[in-house]
């Protein structure tokens, strides 16, 4: 009886939620109503709906029809289930991310915050949902069903964060006792750095005595969409929208504007634990204690031709963290920061900030961990925030390289305050910027000073070449004005060239004339001798350059490039005007000349909407002038060529780009790698193409007076 009695309970529950399922849908409908969707002329959504809530579900319903691949993988990647769409060789990626992120854990999280952000993650989950019921002919690779606790698996916006860190060979050596296909680099080729550019410039030194905002990230192009979101609740937030989340992440509001740059400073330790075995259990030693390892089961379920399979892995922590590899005979435990609730509340709540001092209380929050920050006011203020997650160490230890777990000494003891660290506020200088280097230069003259810090605040060792250029291009002029401040973050001069082609003319100049290369290159030596160093689509000179550090990179083992080419003595001579013939050899051969203008090899190309993309010399593509950061561009253009190609087209580098000018309105300008949308029957696929290669950037319409003329098409979600 108790048996049929569970059953008719077990029916009548199923019942219930079919019946709910139409109920939920009409409700979302009703809700849709309310909400309106703006597309301006190129494509961006503009989203306003009463409450914030309403504005998330209309914003995540918009970047859904914009490319719902986007939004649904970076979502995959947080959760750790890529092996379901990729199949066994994502085991250890999803592995690396379940170590942190566990569902239950999530989910806990999600049902003790408050109120006002749990109806967020409610609207975003209801948002891609309604999408999904309104377009079945999408279908989900992975996740068909989006839940509100989820919006806490990515929550900072980052396009690498700190669980990426985790080495991967090493993790399945750890816990598979395997090895696992990364992408392959030659020994000496150089991998393409992500990081951004921001800058401010205070009223002093604008024209119009109005603070300014660059806001410029590198990202792995498409990362971000562009959109406006506002609500009758006090939000009206624009920029740059990692697919997937519900938060400016980098942008402006009415009152104030921010960027984040990558930071270098230290956010994260390993620790050697000594571990000892007693029976099947392990301990970790601690000061005199033997404590118990933890472990825990995670299985991650992968696709295989015949059907779903799965692989069960029993993983350790100790109170420093997961384990994730080992070294010698020591287990490695890693500890990150780890607050997904107050890294969702700090992302949101920043894009309702009104001054400073507001801005500031989001900071104080410190869960913007792998990030700098460049921030800018109607005010008139302009800041710099360093990192916002230094944990205090003690400092007679190398936390540059893994610690003693087993001493209690190499604890944290809690964070660096905003006021602790090595932070700017209206500096005297006028001006103040990050380029993923360090804070020592940020305001030139005014700037910190190393010595009054910790050295775990900042691990680089040396001005990068965009911060050479940024010193030379910011205290120019005390006339700033958003086209200026765009005509300096396209500044073609190239500072590591100016330290490396001097003493390659001083080896040719010095070669005996029996060096047959002294004929070779006479004519490229002579071309080198009068350049600028600065780039061009025409210039010859930048396709020379580029190519010989290229080619010395990979002689020299990655000495020569970027940064390092300040100490221009390491290569030799001879291997000098051996890298300057291979590079001339090299043009030749792929381009027919080593007289070939830097356009014709440099492009821009957008042919298919996958996220991985593919390249055809066949095909349409553009010229782009700037070049790879590493040469110290400014305007970043990470490109190489790839399989099948002789040109070079880039991924990564200028992604977003935007000037902000605050007034008494706001005005701005700005720009989208490709366009906004990922379809390529889309008019939007590719429309900004032009204006991104040449720095063209277009009026941002923030008001509703200026998409008078400007409007595509207006409706609700679901029409």
């Amino acid at each position: 009886m108790r048996k049929l009695s569970l059953a008719f309970s077990a029916l009548a529950l199923a019942a219930t939620a079919g019946a709910q399922a139409p109920t939920k849908l009409a409700a979302l409908e009703q809700r849709a109503k309310t909400i309106t969707i703006t597309r301006d002329d190129w494509g961006i959504p503009h989203i306003k709906g009463h409450t914030d809530g309403d504005a998330v579900f209309g914003l995540v319903y918009a970047q859904a029809e914009d490319d719902f691949n986007r939004v649904e993988t970076n979502f995959v990647n947080s959760m750790g289930r890529l092996a379901e769409a990729e199949g066994e060789k994502e085991i250890y990626r999803d592995l690396r991310m379940k170590l942190f992120i566990d569902p239950d854990s999530m989910k806990a999280k999600y049902a003790a915050s408050p109120e006002w952000l749990k109806k967020l993650m409610d609207s975003w989950a209801d948002g891609l949902n309604f999408y999904l019921a309104k377009h079945p002919q999408v279908k989900p690779r992975v996740i068909t069903h989006f839940e509100p606790w989820m919006a806490l698996t990515f929550s900072e916006g980052s396009i690498g964060g700190d669980i990426e860190k985790v080495n991967l060979n090493q993790l399945a050596q750890f816990y598979g006792n395997t090895t696992v296909a990364e992408p392959a680099h030659d020994a000496g080729e150089y991998v393409e750095p992500t990081g951004s550019n921001g800058a401010a410039i205070a009223p002093s030194n604008t024209a119009n005595h109005h603070s300014l905002l660059l806001i410029n990230p590198h990202t792995s192009f498409f990362f971000r969409a562009e959109v406006q979101m506002t609500s009758d609740e006090g939000l009206n937030a624009y920029g740059a929208v990692t697919w997937g989340q519900f938060f400016i992440y980098q942008g402006f509001n009415p009152n104030v504007g921010w960027m984040h740059t990558t930071s270098n400073a230290d956010d994260l330790d390993e620790y050697l634990e000594t571990v000892v075995q007693r029976g099947d259990k392990y301990f970790y030693k601690y000061g005199s204690e033997e404590k118990p390892i933890i472990a825990k089961k995670i299985v991650v379920p992968y696709k295989t031709d015949g059907g779903m399979a799965k692989k069960e892995f029993t993983v350790y922590y100790t109170q420093h963290g997961p384990v994730v590899r080992k070294a010698g005979d020591k287990w490695v435990a890693i500890r990150i920061m780890q607050e997904q609730v107050k890294a969702l509340t700090q992302s949101y709540t920043r894009t309702k900030a009104t001054d400073y001092k507001s801005f500031k209380q989001t900071m104080e929050l410190h869960t913007n961990s792998s990030n700098n920050t460049i921030f800018a006011d109607r005010q008139g203020d302009i800041a710099y925030f360093h990192g916002n997650f230094i944990p205090k160490r003690d400092p007679k230890f190398d936390w540059t390289k893994p610690v003693d777990g087993s001493d209690p000494a190499t604890d944290w003891h809690g964070l660096l305050s905003v006021d602790e660290s090595p932070n700017l506020l209206n500096p005297a200088s006028g001006w103040l910027y990050n380029s993923n280097n360090w804070p020592w230069s940020a305001a030139g003259p005014s700037s910190r000073k190393r010595e009054d810090f910790p050295a775990y605040v900042e691990m680089s060792r040396e001005e990068s070449p965009r911060g050479y250029h940024a010193l030379k291009v910011l205290p120019a002029r005390k006339d700033f004005t958003i086209q200026r401040l765009i005509d300096a973050a396209y500044d073609s001069y190239l500072p590591a060239f100016e330290r490396m082609i001097p003493p390659l003319i001083k080896a040719y100049d010095d070669a005996p004339a029996s060096n047959p290369l002294k004929a070779k290159l006479a004519d490229q030596i002579a071309m080198l001798r009068t350049w600028d160093y600065r780039w061009d689509v025409k210039s010859i000179p930048t396709s020379l350059a580029v190519f010989y550090g290229e080619d010395l990179g990979r002689r020299t083992s990655g000495r020569g490039r970027g940064a390092a080419a300040a100490a221009p003595t390491e290569p030799s001579a001879e291997q000098q005007l051996q890298s300057l013939a291979a590079a001339s050899d090299k043009l030749a051969a792929d381009f027919g000349s080593w007289k070939t203008p830097w356009g014709d090899i440099n492009r821009y190309q957008r042919l298919t909407g996958d996220i991985v993309q593919s390249f055809n010399d066949a095909g349409p593509s553009i010229p782009v002038g700037f070049t790879s950061s590493r040469w110290g561009s400014l305007a970043s253009f990470g490109a190489r060529a790839y399989p099948g190609t002789k040109k070079w087209y880039g991924t990564s580098g200028n992604s977003f780009v935007a000037v902000v000018e605050f007034g008494d309105s706001v005005h701005a300008r700005a720009v989208t790698a490709g366009g906004e949308s990922g379809d390529p029957k889309s008019r939007h696929f590719n429309d900004e193409a032009e204006r991104y290669a040449t720095g063209n950037l277009r009026e941002v319409y923030f008001y509703p007076s200026q998409l008078k003329g400007h409007t595509e098409k207006t409706y609700h979600p679901g029409e």
